[in-house]
């Protein structure tokens, strides 16, 4: 191994080291005002699903996960003076190795100058969740389910943040099925694609995303909800089939318990997750379009995928077994 090479690892060891520190692990959980009935159960039941895979599958400490919603008791409410109060308690305990998850789940909306995410009473806009957060010394994932939360990636971008939105448009104002996927894919190892017993944050969102796509293309419809992931701090995001730049630390941050031993994403093959991702969305793409080609065109496009994806996997394997 040359020179250049063992400085490459050691400096890849150091980095993954640090995504990796056993720190203590924060959550909050903020369900916004529903609006009806039957968001105020749906809201819940996520906020509750979502607490439940943290403290049970994850292991986080239950006195450290907090949770507000569209409830009438005023301690626990999802007011804006609650998530200041929630987010100042977090930022007073934690430490710069420590890492804080905040998920948002509910409506958003964008007047054209920032976005808004729907609290009871006065809503909170990303410049105001910006300023909120500068107080969090350690690592933060920061997660916005809503509608119209594009824009968030923007506001809250920094060194040693992963910001993951819904949208990839702050004109999407429709519903979200993000939050019921990327809850799940938390604690599913179905979403584990490198097999090395984690989920990290990288893989729930791939996990998700591909969801999201499924449960459109079931339906017969057009998918009006492309997330997005930066981690790299330049407020631009990627979808998992085209991370460019982005995928990295996210690939090496986990919110479970350290797991001694765990095979650690080197870039190698993150690079194939990621490519062999953007192969799979292609695919479903092809279903898509295929009352649109030719016969022969289906063909040759399908055949080329599936190759490319098996040579892919191929290597994949092989890299995981060395």
């Amino acid at each position: 191994m040359t020179v250049r090479a063992l400085a490459a690892a050691a400096l890849w060891l150091l980095f993954d080291a640090s995504s990796a520190l056993a720190g203590q692990r924060f959550a909050l959980i903020v369900a916004g005002a529903a609006g009806g009935r039957e968001y105020v159960e749906q809201y819940d039941r996520w906020g509750s699903d979502l607490s439940t895979s943290l403290i049970q599958n994850l292991k986080f400490d239950s006195t450290l996960v907090t949770v507000l919603t569209d409830t009438t008791r005023s301690a626990s409410a999802s007011t804006a003076e609650n998530v200041r109060g929630a987010v100042g308690s977090i930022a007073a305990r934690m430490t710069r190795d420590d890492v804080l998850l905040i998920v948002l789940i509910g409506h958003g909306t964008f007047d054209g100058t920032d976005a808004k995410f729907n609290l009871v009473g006065r809503d909170l806009e990303s410049a105001e969740w910006s300023e909120l957060l500068r107080a969090v010394p350690g690592r933060l994932v920061f997660v916005n389910t809503a509608s119209a939360s594009f824009p968030f990636l923007e506001r809250l971008a920094a060194p040693r943040r992963i910001v993951v939105t819904a949208t990839d448009s702050p004109a999407q104002r429709f519903d979200t099925v993000f939050p019921e996927y990327f809850i799940r894919s938390l604690s599913d190892t179905a979403a584990d694609i490198d097999k090395n017993g984690r989920i990290s944050v990288w893989e729930a969102f791939a996990a998700a995303s591909a969801s999201v796509g499924r449960h459109y293309q079931q339906r017969g419809q057009l998918s009006t909800e492309r997330a997005l992931l930066d981690d790299n701090g330049d407020g631009v995001g990627n979808e998992p089939a085209t991370p460019a730049d982005d995928g990295s630390y996210a690939s090496r941050t986990y919110l479970d318990e350290s797991l001694p031993g765990a095979a650690p994403t080197d870039e190698v093959l993150l690079k194939l997750l990621q490519r062999k991702t953007m192969l799979e969305a292609e695919a479903e793409d092809l279903k898509i379009r295929k009352a649109f080609l030719s016969t022969a065109e289906y063909a040759k496009e399908f055949e080329r995928i599936m190759v490319e994806l098996a040579q892919v996997s191929h290597d994949i394997r092989a890299r995981t077994k060395s």
